[in-house]
């Protein structure tokens, strides 16, 4: 798997430690099931994403789980963030033991206490036997957990929403006037922010070198002034493609895989634009405080497996974060319908990506949504 990252010039130290010893707790668990091949059985509580997306977690990951290890995992939805985390740590009444998290939550829920930290030399190997923390893509690893696979924001359109010009680019994405009709974005500064400084002609390099100045994100906001009327704002990934599907809007931000299912699966005439995507990540960590802690281990060691990781890709076009588990990626399993073309990180498809900054939003994210929020008001 090939994909090309591209960070802020402006250096700035890690927020992320390197590598350490396991925390004790974790450390005395492992040893303590290493030996064995079963476990009493209890139930465990996974929170993901819901949808397209959460039907291929069970189905990859989830089910295959509890049929190997006899624990039972009942899973909740969420629509992202560490509000609910948060407010489960600090009353000490912790009921989700394992999250899926964006990368940037998953760090900040980290640097807070938030979650359990997890040794990556504890994870599986790569399928040659090379130790985990050298079969993950750089960037992918940090103290409380590794990404399971990398999906992208892109922009897509509905093919019967325009007949003779169709948009090619993220700057189409923002041009009312030559592709009339309402947009669907996310309500969240994450990844509006970064598409319209694109679109306004910022070099994918220096995006978050742009949005480190005042003048920047000042600059980002008045690109999103642009089409704000026009836009009807999304929080859940199934509302894009019902969106769409219903022409209520004409083009909108998505999930790549929420995209691809809909094309797939229901035979909707979308198009992905991929120029400008914005490239992240995502993760499961264990909520800090769980009584669940051996069986929610053995949950993350499992879905950290390079098999595991390529079995998602049997059921949504998201690409495995371990390097090892990208050539095991072949067909979507219910259509047959080669994945390659689909992955966001396919040579093809990378032409203008951005690879989020998780570091650069975990310093920043707090102050945005207050900003964001505002603007919203407005």
């Amino acid at each position: 798997m090939t994909f090309f990252a591209h960070r802020q010039n402006k250096p700035r130290p890690p927020r992320v430690a390197p590598p350490r010893t396991a925390p004790p707790r974790i450390v005395a668990l492992l040893l303590a099931f290493a030996g064995t091949s079963a476990m009493a059985a209890q139930a465990l509580t996974v929170v993901s994403w819901g949808g397209a997306y959460g039907r291929a977690s069970k189905a990859a990951v989830m089910d295959p789980f509890a049929a190997a290890t006899g624990i039972e995992v009942r899973i909740d939805d969420y629509n992202g963030g560490l509000s609910q985390i948060r407010a489960q740590v600090e009353t000490g009444q912790v009921s989700w033991d394992v999250v899926d998290f964006e990368i940037p939550d998953l760090v900040r829920g980290c640097n807070e206490g938030l979650l359990e930290e997890i040794d990556v030399d504890t994870l599986p190997p790569g399928t040659d036997g090379s130790p985990a923390q050298d079969d993950y893509v750089p960037g992918t690893v940090t103290d409380c957990g590794a990404s399971q696979l990398f999906y992208s924001t892109v922009y897509a359109y509905n093919r019967e929403s325009y007949e003779d010009t169709v948009p090619t680019t993220i700057e189409d994405f923002f041009d009312l006037e030559k592709f009339p009709g309402r947009r669907g974005m996310r309500r969240t500064p994450h990844v509006n922010l970064e598409f319209a400084l694109i679109a306004d002609g910022v070099p994918i390099d220096a995006v978050y070198a742009t949005l480190d100045t005042a003048e920047g994100i000042d600059r980002a906001f008045a690109k999103l002034d642009t089409i704000k009327e026009e836009v009807v704002w999304w929080e859940a990934g199934a509302q894009p493609p019902q969106m769409l599907a219903d022409k209520e809007i004409a083009m909108t931000t998505a999930y790549n895989g929420r995209i691809f299912n809909a094309q797939v699966g229901e035979k909707q005439p979308f198009v992905v634009v991929w120029d400008g995507q914005v490239l992240d990540s995502a993760g499961f960590a264990i909520v800090a405080g769980t009584p669940h802690l051996e069986a929610a281990l053995r949950f993350v060691r499992y879905a950290a497996e390079p098999a595991t990781q390529a079995r998602v890709s049997q059921y949504i076009a998201y690409s495995p974060a371990r390097r090892s588990a990208g050539p095991l990626v072949s067909t979507h399993l219910a259509s047959g319908v080669k994945m390659e073309p689909h992955m966001p990180t396919s040579p093809q498809n990378l032409g203008r990506t951005l690879q989020n900054d998780w570091e650069w939003w975990g310093d920043h994210a707090d102050e945005l949504h207050e900003r964001f929020s505002v603007w919203l008001a407005r």
